[in-house]
């Protein structure tokens, strides 16, 4: 039976699991909301502000920079998870921790790292540099992970067959990749849609730094709005694309298959360029911005260290990112489970419309949250819930892509066993589905913890007063190019970071 069979026939979508679903992915309706009742607002004139010089010129920008960046990432994130899975290269958990280390360092630091060799350091070429070098590894971590999990017998099936390793590789390795490479590329493509501290930093416009100064100059602007709107209608070109590339090969299946470590292909004279590569990108990604925060320590005269305030701004930090991490990943599961075990266009409905709030910049998500809360719970106003919430809907997608792939590994037949045993949906939940999805959960985790640890804007405008997170803390120093003042936080911020990072990479050296 296939797997859409025995999803439709055996397993029944518990009401209150949908119900759960249905109310996560409504915190994705309330920046919607926020955008359409601001070009309500604007009315007749939203053609006005959106038919200008200017908004052609920021779209050209944002759709080049997410394109070039994004098939960067993909390029690069797929062909080093290859080198290092598939490959004689030696030293291969050191290569497994340097490609997933990048994950700890903030992109706004790295883009200060780089920004700081020279100012004439800005433009596309830099943000296109520095988003790439920040963001490769959301495609690395999944492919690398995919390629571990691929029995190896299909692709030594192949060459018994009289297919050469790139033919082998092109026909029967990257189909099978694709799901997760193509998750890894989506999630690229939205971070960047929302990239607001190293865009600004690097002097490069797109629709998120202009969205920011709209709001500065012209609070809730309509202006800012209509802008929102055009983001929001390239998040949808994003996922349709990603729906459609990913495609519905079942890529699950009962039985181990051959766990086994593959004969490893041989480079020959190119181990030592493949080795230079990874050496190169991983000098890039983190001995520039990690030797530049040591330079600001030792050389500048702002150089300071709070103890008390930096103690204080790395407690909150930690603490809200723990809190963000574990709620988004819970707000997750039963969405990944109904696309998983139900699938339809209600579900894909329900998952695609979870991703809206990742490509609004987080002044958005932030202003939107303030306006409900303000109208309609003036409780939560300025309280940690409301920012814990804004987290979910900006990082929903992070903790849902690995919540999903583990699910999708994972047979559907078992939960049919579990329900002919007596297993009720609950027991089915917590005995079968979570110890299947454990791994992809902690993954997810980890990436919302490091995506909660260095976000921006909703952190200024959400948090209670007198909180201040490492982030916020880095860029009130940095854009006031104190940038000794700033080091510690960027140093904290990376120490704080690093255990996540390392996580990531536990089941690569297993």
């Amino acid at each position: 039976m296939t797997e859409r069979g025995v999803a439709g026939a055996g397993l029944r979508l518990p009401p209150l699991r949908a119900a759960v679903a249905l109310a996560v992915a409504g915190l994705s309706v309330i920046p919607l909301w926020y955008v359409g009742s601001g070009l309500a607002t604007a009315g007749g004139g939203f053609v006005d502000l959106v038919w200008r010089p200017r908004v052609g010129e920021l779209l050209v920008n944002t759709v080049s920079l997410v394109v070039a960046v994004t098939a960067a990432c993909l390029v690069i994130g797929v062909g080093a998870a290859w080198l290092v899975e598939r490959t004689d290269l030696p030293l291969r958990p050191l290569w497994t921790v340097l490609n997933a280390a990048p994950l700890a360092i903030p992109a706004f630091v790295n883009s200060f790292g780089w920004s700081s060799l020279s100012p004439r350091f800005a433009g596309f070429g830099a943000a296109f540099l520095v988003t790439t070098l920040s963001y490769y590894p959301l495609v690395y971590l999944p492919a690398a992970a995919a390629l571990r999990d691929t029995d190896p017998a299909f692709d030594e099936a192949a060459r018994s067959l009289g297919c050469g390793p790139w033919r082998a590789f092109a026909r029967i390795t990257l189909p099978r990749l694709r799901p997760a490479a193509l998750g890894g590329g989506l999630l690229v493509g939205l971070h960047l849609l929302a990239e607001f501290g190293a865009i600004q930093s690097l002097r490069f416009d797109t629709f998120t730094t202009a969205i920011y100064d709209q709001y500065q100059a012209y609070f809730g602007g309509t202006g800012a709005t209509a802008l929102a709107s055009v983001l929001v209608l390239l998040c949808l070109v994003l996922l349709v694309a990603e729906l459609r590339l990913a495609g519905r090969a079942r890529l699950a299946r009962v039985g181990s298959g051959s766990r086994r470590r593959p004969v490893p292909h041989r480079l020959g004279r190119g181990r030592l360029l493949a080795a230079a590569a990874l050496l190169l990108l991983a000098v890039a990604a983190l001995g520039v911005p990690l030797g530049r925060i040591g330079y600001w320590l030792v050389v500048s005269t702002s150089t300071a260290f709070p103890a008390a305030e930096l103690a204080r701004a790395t407690a909150s930090t930690v603490v809200l990112g723990l809190v963000g991490a574990a709620a988004t990943t819970a707000a997750a599961l039963p969405v990944a489970w109904l696309v998983v075990r139900r699938p339809g266009w209600a579900s894909r409905l329900v998952e695609r419309g979870t991703y809206i709030g990742h490509a609004l910049p987080g002044i958005v998500v932030a202003l939107a949250l303030i306006t409900v809360g303000i109208r309609y719970v003036p409780a939560l106003y300025q309280s940690t819930t409301m920012l814990v919430v804004a987290y979910v809907t900006l990082f929903l997608p992070l903790a849902l892509v690995g919540l999903r792939s583990a699910l999708a590994q994972s047979p559907p037949e078992l939960d049919e066993v579990g329900r002919t045993l007596g297993v009720g949906p609950g027991g089915i939940l917590l005995r079968v589905t979570v110890p299947l999805v454990a791994r992809g959960a902690g993954a997810g985790a980890a990436l919302v913890f490091l995506a909660v640890v260095t976000e921006l804007t909703s952190t200024l405008l959400l948090a209670p007063t007198g909180t201040r997170t490492l982030a916020t803390q880095f860029w009130s120093e940095s854009t006031a190019i104190h940038y000794g003042a700033a080091a510690p936080y960027a140093l904290l911020m990376i120490l704080v970071s690093a255990p996540m990072a390392y996580l990531l990479t536990r089941e690569a050296r297993a």
